[in-house]
């Protein structure tokens, strides 16, 4: 009876913290750059007295889905999109390097290049910081140029290029934040083979119709780890009574 309601109870405990990988994934289905977060359950052996074949199942995060989401137009120059694998080198709420998909650019009072969580977008040589009054677009190898809006004749001046890197995807990891780092902690090289696009944005990854077919599964599989502990419960007060009869 106890292995019973563990096993039950552990199905239930796992089959709601899958709906939760699920139910944020949905969230963010429209959501720039975002990648969805992949579950998968795996099967431990249940030790104890009896035959070493029982098992019990257990959710894990086996990692993320790199898959590049679909590109939609903007029009916007500072709209920036990595075309096939590769990442945006930005700087993290806490001031390391960090990797984002999300390319919705823009500038803040100070002039720093940013993406649109104020995180700032890094060159070769840190942070990008453009002069005011001018005109800022992105170009395809990363280079971002100014023309003066104030000055005549108008000629273009590049102020930095956005570091892009391409680390092995198994060597990176989705921080709280959103932002991929590397597991070992280092710095990502800058690979000159990622390329941008201009005036599009990659939108999310994420499947609405497959994330609520999973939800909607998982649904019911917490309702049958529920109805087992209610037999358990039924079959425990059987045997009180026949208890009671027997004494």
């Amino acid at each position: 009876m106890d292995r019973l309601i563990y096993i039950a109870m552990n199905g239930a405990k796992h089959s709601m913290e899958q709906q939760a990988l699920l139910s944020h994934n949905l969230a963010n289905a429209s959501t720039t750059g975002f990648k969805a977060d992949i579950g998968a359950f795996r099967a431990l052996p249940v030790y104890g007295q009896g035959a070493p074949t029982r098992v019990f199942a257990v959710d894990s995060t086996v990692g993320t889905d790199f898959t590049p989401g679909p590109l939609q137009s903007t029009g916007r120059p500072m709209d920036v999109a990595v075309k096939g694998q590769g990442f945006i080198a930005v700087q993290g709420a806490d001031g390391k390097e960090a990797y984002t998909r999300d390319g919705a650019l823009e500038l803040n009072a100070n002039g720093n290049l940013q993406t649109r969580q104020g995180l700032n977008v890094l060159g070769e040589r840190g942070p990008i910081v453009v002069a005011p009054n001018t005109i800022v677009t992105v170009g395809a190898d990363g280079t971002v140029s100014t023309v003066p809006t104030d000055a005549v004749p108008s000629t273009p001046t590049i102020v930095g290029q956005i570091k892009r890197v391409n680390p092995a995807q198994k060597s990176l990891a989705k921080g709280t934040d959103g932002l991929f780092r590397q597991t070992d902690g280092k710095v990502a090289n800058a690979d000159p083979t990622v390329s941008l696009a201009t005036g599009v944005l990659e939108g999310s990854n994420v499947s609405m119709a497959d994330a609520l077919v999973g939800m909607i599964t998982q649904a019911r599989q917490f309702e049958t780890q529920i109805k087992l502990l209610q037999n358990a419960e039924t079959n425990d007060r059987s045997w009180d009574q026949v208890l009671n009869l027997a004494g």
